[in-house]
């Protein structure tokens, strides 16, 4: 009877199961695995969970199998591209392609030169000799004209086209040129290499495909972080070795990254941030202000969030990638701003622009000059406006002045951090004067920031905040929960992953499960892309 009844049962399961799959709509399944730029593939929506659930297990099947497993990830990362940007995937083989060979000509140059140096040095007999590295720095330079002349037409064409058309009194309109996502990114990896190569740094990589493995490594490869040759390398070749506790941080993260994005970020935007910047006149400046609060909390947890699920994709795959935010709304100035927010841009920023420029090396004028020029640059990679350039020359002027202040005038190290009252006074004035820099990151003219401002200072009207509190209550709940999180120390982050650690693979489900039904009950019909792709 038993046996009949199981056997009964297993039949009309099997029956359902050929029944559901009968019902689906192939085509449209099919379809769905190609490209469609209203539907680019993010790591928020349930097709790339999916997707990378059996991407997963075939990698872990080829655990044993090296460059079988490289290539696989290699080419799952192209097709990952390719559901977000199309065909201009082939932009990403094409740098991948010609920064190897490049890279590595540079570095035999450079030998060369080396050679021919310490074979003058003893036939003349001097140590003065010098290697003329002319030819690898032409190199060099064909490199940073193929990668920054795809990133400048892509991205800046139409920006100053229509510069130079208003200049001389012309009508412009934009073309139609495409911004492949994640451009901005995957340049700055290709030149970071390509420098460091030169510098001497690092070796050029020998084979081609560990170099595409690193270029269009997926986690990172549409909003960063902007990961260093240095620091990836020489994990791509080691064995696969993922234990409870890289396997707990990588659920930790990815679980954390899905909540700050679906849960914070896209929320408060929807129902209360993206209102009051489409129509701030509607709004008293008290609202404005919680509305550029909102939007601090938003780009924080919709960027930070993209971060923290690269992280831990990283992490689930076996490769360990630096952090890209530190706390940043703990900074005492702009200054420590820098230091903690988008940590591998603004460590690129100083590496390959500001040093180069002299950095601090030739005085105080020069060091302030070579900052604004960094942060300018800063400014003009985020977006193709002048709202970003006067953002980026706004946070370099802050920069400068605390410099100017600390070092100059307090005579503090560059190291100094204040305590008790000071430094609480510091962080709520440094969160202030970020916040309203912001105003000219979200708005797209000058003339909304102006609005927004003059509606705060002359219209603030506190009256209406009670109602306001009441009303958006979900709203400012979650934007409270973020800040105070922020606080939270870091072992308790630490205690956290040991406890998924512990309870393996069962707890790690049941915490994604509740994640998803939690993101499932608030989301709205159509997905949110993340700020930064934009960019």
């Amino acid at each position: 009877m038993i046996i009949d009844y199981i056997l009964a049962s297993a039949t009309a399961q099997g029956q359902g199961v050929l029944q559901y799959f009968d019902s689906l709509d192939w085509q449209r399944l099919g379809g769905m695995l190609l490209y469609n730029p209203s539907e680019p593939m993010l790591f928020s929506s349930g097709l790339f969970l999916f997707i990378f659930l059996g991407v997963s297990l075939v990698y872990m099947a080829l655990r044993k199998s090296l460059t079988p497993r490289i290539l696989f990830l290699t080419l799952f990362s192209y097709y990952f591209f390719y559901k977000s940007s199309g065909l201009y995937f082939l932009l990403l083989v094409l740098v991948t392609i010609t920064d190897f060979y490049i890279a590595k000509a540079v570095s035999r140059q450079k030998q060369k030169a080396e050679e021919q140096a310490e074979k003058e040095r003893h036939v003349l007999g001097t140590e003065e000799n010098k290697p003329n590295y002319g030819r690898a720095k032409w190199l060099l330079t064909l490199s940073l004209l193929i990668d920054l002349g795809l990133l400048c037409y892509f991205k800046y064409t139409n920006f100053f086209a229509g510069l130079v058309a208003q200049m001389i009194g012309n009508n412009f309109q934009p073309w139609d040129i495409f911004l492949p996502v994640g451009i901005s990114f995957y340049t700055f990896k290709t030149i970071s290499y390509v420098v460091d190569v030169y510098r001497g740094k690092i070796a050029p990589m020998e084979s081609i495909l560990d170099y595409a493995f690193y270029v269009s490594f997926f986690p990172t490869l549409l909003a960063g972080p902007i990961v260093r040759a240095s620091d990836f390398a020489p994990q791509i070749r080691r064995p696969l070795q993922i234990n409870n506790h890289l396997f707990a941080t990588g659920v930790y993260f990815v679980l954390i990254g899905l909540a700050k994005k679906c849960i914070i970020s896209d929320y408060i935007a929807q129902n209360f941030v993206d209102r009051i910047f489409d129509n701030p006149t509607l709004f008293s400046g008290g609202e404005v202000l919680l509305g550029l609060y909102g939007y601090t909390v938003q780009i924080y947890c919709d960027f930070s969030g993209y971060s923290d699920m690269a992280i831990g994709i990283s992490a689930l795959l076996g490769f360990t990638i630096p952090m890209n935010f530190n706390a940043p709304w703990k900074s005492d100035s702009v200054s420590d701003f820098w230091r903690r927010w988008h940590i591998s841009l603004s460590s690129w920023i100083r590496d390959y622009v500001y040093i180069p420029l002299g950095g601090s090396r030739k005085g105080n004028l020069r060091m302030y000059l070579n900052q604004m020029i960094a942060m300018v640059a800063c400014g003009l990679w985020h977006g193709a406006s002048l709202s970003f350039i006067v953002w980026g020359a706004l946070h370099g002027a802050l920069v400068c002045l605390h410099k100017f202040f600390s070092q100059n005038i307090l005579h503090h190290d560059r190291h100094y951090h204040p305590h008790g009252w000071r430094r609480f006074i510091a962080i709520f004035v440094t969160f202030h004067v970020v916040c309203l820099t912001w105003l000219l990151f979200r708005n797209t003219t000058f003339e909304g920031t102006w609005i927004m401002l003059t509606q705060m200072l002359t219209k603030f009207n506190p009256t209406v905040l009670p109602e306001v509190f009441i009303t958006y209550k979900y709203v400012f709940a979650l934007m409270l929960f973020a800040l105070i999180s922020h606080w939270i120390p870091n072992s308790w982050q630490d205690k956290v992953i040991k406890v998924f650690a512990k309870g393996g693979v069962a707890l790690s489900s049941i915490a994604i499960a509740l994640i998803i039904f939690v993101i499932m009950q608030i989301k709205s019909s159509d997905i949110q892309p993340f700020i930064y792709f934009q960019f």
